[in-house]
């Protein structure tokens, strides 16, 4: 997320009151998650653990829990409560906006795009040209959709991520300034929900094609021409390239990447990195030549057992 202006170190210490080590005038652009930052944004870290990455990150500006050696070149705010505070920012620069009617005023929508009834729009939602959006569609705030695209009836689109930190009094939630953004020629299945990002986006790439129910959690980019079926969950902050063909029930797991060209096979938990061009199978899922060939022995163990119990050896009848 890029603030509306370069703000200073010093104001953005005043809006959530810590303290700072850096210049007053130490300049700020933005804020984001750890896998998004760039120069000039801000990123949160309250665990010892990721005080290095956070450090060693883009991000020109860390919020951290402890006053620490702060890096040549960046900034510290230092905070009892960095989740709390960075939910402090989100909530200032992309504040909750009440929406007073099904199209929002602020929308756009492009020329030859059919709206069906009971689709909403939130605020400063962009469609493009000669889009169907079906009825029953939601878009969230500031989801942006280019032209030729297809959504189905009862799909959701920027929901708030599933994003909570666990306190004594229960999970605290990261709140979610981010967008929805779908590419070019893209058609969207019934009933889908496409989580919005933390701070950046979620992007679903030119020419995809995804069947009904499917979950694609926050800031995850999916690539170009990628086909998935139904009852797919893709977790957070995941990103599948081009030409990925996922079938139906799979799981998929956040922080990794789906290399070009993979193929999922139904029903397939998938906890690791890909290897581009091949397919998996299982739970968890493994290359799906030796999964079945793995299978094929497993079969074989009974008749092994029978047999040594045949030649007394060792085992009883």
């Amino acid at each position: 997320m890029k603030f509306p202006r370069r703000y200073s170190l010093k104001e953005i210490a005043a809006l959530i009151q810590c303290e700072y080590l850096g210049d007053d005038d130490f300049p700020v652009m933005g804020m984001n998650e750890i896998h998004v930052v760039t120069p000039g944004d801000i990123v949160f870290v309250d665990h010892p653990k990721y005080y290095d990455k956070a450090l060693k990150s883009d991000a020109s500006i860390v919020l951290i829990n402890k006053e620490v050696e702060c890096p040549v070149g960046k900034a510290l705010l230092i905070s009892e409560d960095p989740f709390t505070d960075f939910n402090k920012l989100t909530l200032h620069f992309q504040p909750f906006q009440r929406s007073e009617k099904l199209i929002s005023d602020s929308a756009e929508v492009g020329a030859g795009t059919i709206l069906q009834p009971n689709v909403f729009l939130g605020n400063e939602v962009k469609i493009g040209k000669n889009c169907l959006i079906h009825a029953n569609v939601s878009i969230g705030d500031r989801c942006e959709i280019d032209d030729n695209v297809i959504i189905h009836s009862g799909t959701v689109l920027g929901g708030d991520a599933f994003y909570y930190k666990k306190r004594p009094e229960g999970f605290d939630k990261l709140r979610s300034g981010g967008r929805v953004v779908i590419k070019d020629d893209v058609e969207i299945g019934s009933n889908c929900t496409i989580d919005r990002g933390v701070t950046g986006d979620t992007i679903i790439g030119k020419g995809s094609k995804l069947d009904n129910l499917i979950q694609i959690g926050h800031d995850t980019v999916i690539g170009k021409n990628c086909l998935i079926a139904s009852q797919t969950g893709i977790a957070g902050c995941v990103i599948v390239e081009n030409n990925v063909t996922i079938w139906g029930q799979v799981g998929i797991r956040s922080d990794i990447t789906i290399t070009e060209g993979t193929v999922l096979m139904a029903q397939s938990g998938i906890s690791k990195t890909t290897t581009p061009g091949m397919s998996y199978w299982g739970s968890p899922a493994m290359e799906a030549k030796a999964k079945l060939k793995e299978l094929a022995f497993i079969k074989q163990i009974p008749k092994l057992i029978d047999q040594l119990n045949k030649k007394d050896n060792g085992f009883k009848k």
